[in-house]
C-alpha cells in the first residue's frame, strides 16, 4: 500500500488486502469510518489501482470501486458508491456517485476552504 504518512483514518476502514499494492492515498486526506476501498473484483477478474488524491475527504460508509481515482481536493459524501473517477475539486454523492458541486477548494483532511461562508447560508449553487 502507498499511504502518505499525513493521511488519517477513522475506525473500521476496510482497505483491500487481496491486492494491497493497488491502494494509494495522498497527503492530508481523511477516510471516515466504515469506508471500503477496493482494488479487485473477483467476478470480473479486475485488479486495478484505486487512488485518493491530496486533501480529500471520504465520507462514512462510502465504497470506492476498483480503478477509480478521487482527484485532489475532492469530497465523497457519506454512503456514496464511487464507480467512476472523481474530478479534482469536486463533491460527489449518491449511488452511483455523481458530481453535485465542482470548483471547490479544500485544505487538510478535505475540509472546505470556505466552510464558514457555507454554514452561514450564503452558499450559491452553480448550475
Amino acid at each position: 500500500m502507498d499511504i502518505h504518512p499525513t493521511a488519517a483514518f477513522s475506525l473500521r476502514v476496510e482497505l483491500d488486502r487481496t491486492h494491497p499494492s493497488g491502494v494509494h492515498i495522498g497527503p492530508d486526506s481523511y477516510v471516515a469510518f466504515g469506508s471500503v476501498i477496493l482494488t479487485h473484483d473477483m467476478t470480473r477478474g479486475i485488479y486495478a489501482d484505486t487512488r485518493i488524491g491530496a486533501r480529500c475527504f471520504i465520507g462514512a460508509h462510502s465504497i470506492l470501486m476498483p480503478g477509480v481515482t478521487v482527484g485532489d481536493g475532492s469530497i465523497v459524501g457519506a454512503g456514496s458508491v464511487v464507480t467512476r473517477s472523481v474530478p479534482p475539486g469536486s463533491i460527489v454523492v449518491g449511488n452511483p456517485a455523481r458530481v453535485v458541486r465542482s470548483g471547490i477548494k479544500t485544505y487538510r483532511f478535505g475540509c472546505l476552504w470556505d466552510w464558514e461562508t457555507l454554514s452561514e447560508g450564503r452558499m450559491t449553487q452553480s448550475t
